[in-house]
């Protein structure tokens, strides 16, 4: 057995987690730990702390999936004033082999590692063993990547495909585009400003000032209280508030909100499927689809995923799958950690 250490590392949390594997497919966890990033000045200590806390040995490896790009074995967390570099850390924490991987790539590797129980199939399609994975996932931002096979096992890439441009395609669309170009006073909008947490909340205040519907005084507040805590590290989360109002039905403000977004995230992620033809699959991550399921269940994602004129017919058979478990990433390290 070997002993592995992965770990999931954000601007707002690090969640550590030891396991067990004989080999890169089966891990078994022993313990998890979950700590504020913003409490520790790096992530050393905080490692240190929770393999004293597990009373057990220094793990053989050890691998870090991160919220950012990594450059060269490096990584500079986007919210976090940590700058991580893998021959430091594995010379102060005494771990042979440490590997930093984007958030995303993660969940890539996580894949092979998921059950039955962790998957909701939106579309059975006509699976091909051999052909590219995509997946794209909404939570805070929009990420996207991809897998391909390599022999018995797959490459996993990472993109920053989440930062193209944003599409209109029909006038409520335009609409929403020229909005955010005017209250943000920039030149372009990427399509996670859309497709994203941020992109919920800015599909509600341009529904509502363009008062497509009376808004609850409820709700009111919420994005009121959101958009008075602009730029902080932690504020309340509107945009979860939001899709929960739609999800029960009670705000027809927030049921509108959601359709657009829905379109929208349907419509992206048959971009991305568009450029892969991933007849491996398409799995759709963050931690936005879980929590509206029945909604995204809903014929208006798929419909949006396959309305692609002459290429409708391709788009059908790719299989379509939500990713249930949100330790998928953590899953990712630790099998990515086990091919080190």
């Amino acid at each position: 057995m070997t002993l592995l250490l992965a770990g999931d590392i954000g601007g707002t949390k690090t969640i550590l987690q030891l396991v067990e594997t004989s080999d890169s497919s089966a891990i078994h966890t022993i313990y998890q730990e979950s700590y504020h990033s913003a409490d520790f000045p790096d992530l050393v200590p905080i490692v240190q702390q929770f393999l004293l806390k597990a009373n057990t040995l220094t793990p053989e490896k050890a691998c870090f999936a991160i919220a950012g790009p990594i450059v060269k074995n490096t990584a500079k967390l986007t919210n976090l004033a940590w700058f991580l570099d893998t021959e430091r850390l594995e010379e102060e924490l005494n771990i042979p082999h440490i590997s930093l991987i984007n958030d995303f790539a993660a969940v890539g590797y996580g894949i092979s590692g998921l059950q039955e129980q962790d998957l909701l199939t939106l579309q059975v399609g006509k699976s091909q063993p051999e052909a590219p994975i995509a997946i794209i996932g909404a939570g805070t931002g929009l990420g996207q990547g991809f897998l391909i096979k390599q022999g018995n096992e797959y490459q996993v890439f990472s993109s920053e495909g989440g930062h193209a441009d944003f599409a209109p395609r029909n006038e409520i669309e335009f609409q929403l585009l020229k909005y955010l170009l005017g209250k943000h006073d920039i030149q372009r909008v990427s399509v996670e400003r859309v497709v994203s947490g941020m992109g919920i909340v800015a599909i509600y205040q341009f529904l509502r000032d363009r008062k497509f519907a009376a808004e609850s005084p409820d709700i009111a507040q919420v994005v009121r209280t959101w958009e008075q805590q602009a730029g902080q590290e932690e504020k309340i989360d509107a945009g979860a508030v939001i899709g929960k109002a739609a999800l029960e039905e009670r705000d027809r403000l927030c049921e509108q909100t959601l359709q657009l977004f829905i379109e929208a995230y349907g419509a992206e992620a048959g971009n991305l499927a568009l450029k892969l033809l991933p007849y491996g699959g398409l799995y759709i991550a963050g931690g936005i689809a879980p929590k509206i399921l029945p909604l995204i269940q809903n014929n208006d994602f798929l419909l949006n995923f396959t309305q692609k004129g002459r290429m409708r017919r391709l788009l059908e058979e790719i299989p379509v799958y939500v990713i249930l478990n949100p330790q998928v990433g953590l899953i990712g390290a630790a099998l990515c950690a086990a091919r080190l």
